[in-house]
């Protein structure tokens, strides 16, 4: 049974948190969502989105975590999953298993996504490439 005194309540609204940078990518801007904190750090919930034009992508990686889906909102990105290759469109929801190799290498200026990860404090580890990875369309 869930432990209901272990987590808080929480609302944010758009106005209440702004697009940082500083986090997991220099190239994407992130908005904090309240949730790590009103769930003591099991989860977090951060929208994500395009900052810079995708010059070099994420490289390929994976993440140390138990949970992961992304929900992309606006735009659009191409992804390889392990040797797939994967458009994502606003409206897709992608859940990512554990320890899946991926690589985020082109997606468009518009882009935005709602990311939710367990625990909060995951961890993205470099991976050894999966499959060659196509180029990335220039931004105009």
């Amino acid at each position: 049974m869930l432990d209901r005194t272990a987590t808080k309540f929480s609302h944010v609204k758009p106005g209440d948190t702004q697009f940082v940078s500083g986090g997991l990518r220099d190239f994407f801007l992130y908005r904090d969502l309240g949730i790590a904190e009103a769930t003591n750090g099991a989860v977090i919930a951060h929208l994500v989105k395009a900052n810079m034009p995708p010059d070099e992508g994420t490289g390929w990686h994976r993440h140390e975590a138990d949970f992961q889906i992304v929900i992309m909102m606006k735009g659009w990105a191409r992804f390889m999953y392990e040797d797939q290759e994967t458009l994502v469109e606003a409206g897709d929801v992608v859940h990512q298993r554990p320890g899946i190799r991926h690589y985020l290498f082109d997606y468009s200026p518009d882009m935005e996504y709602l990311e939710i990860v367990s625990p909060a404090d995951f961890k993205s580890v470099d991976v050894e490439p999966a499959a060659a990875v196509p180029p990335a369309t220039p931004w105009k």
